[in-house]
């Protein structure tokens, strides 16, 4: 069985390390991103969660571009949310500056009651460009 390919973004491995994850692995043309959250260098949360939500998709973007990809691969999205009905709208906004046109990725919202001290993570599956 061949080794797992995992893909990291500059500077930031000793969090992955730490946690015991890859960022992302690549298998094939395929690439399967770990959630990100919207931590800073040293790991911990952006205290405002619009911002915090914006970091996610930074951190989500340096991950697809350490695999030669960027959000026009990306296929299929799940969210997850620590309070959905309140969250929504700043979700909605940061998501239209980053995703581009349609037609969208698949995108699955989930609540959650426990994200490790965020309240936004966004995980996704993307075709790496040949």
């Amino acid at each position: 069985m061949p080794k797992r390919d995992a893909v990291f973004p500059a500077g930031r491995q000793a969090i992955y390390e730490r946690d015991l994850y890859s960022a992302a692995i690549r298998s094939g043309d395929l690439l399967f991103v770990s959630g990100q959250v919207g931590s800073r260098e040293d790991g911990s949360p952006e205290p405002v969660f619009v911002d915090q939500v914006r970091r996610a998709f930074d951190n989500l973007d340096a991950v697809l571009k350490a695999a030669g990809a960027t959000f026009e691969d990306v296929v299929d999205v799940t969210s997850f949310h620590t309070d959905p009905a309140t969250q929504w709208d700043d979700v909605q906004k940061v998501r239209k500056e980053r995703i581009g046109e349609a037609p969208y990725p698949n995108w699955t919202a989930i609540g959650a009651t426990w994200l490790g001290g965020f309240d936004f993570e966004i995980k996704a599956i993307a075709r790496i460009p040949s």
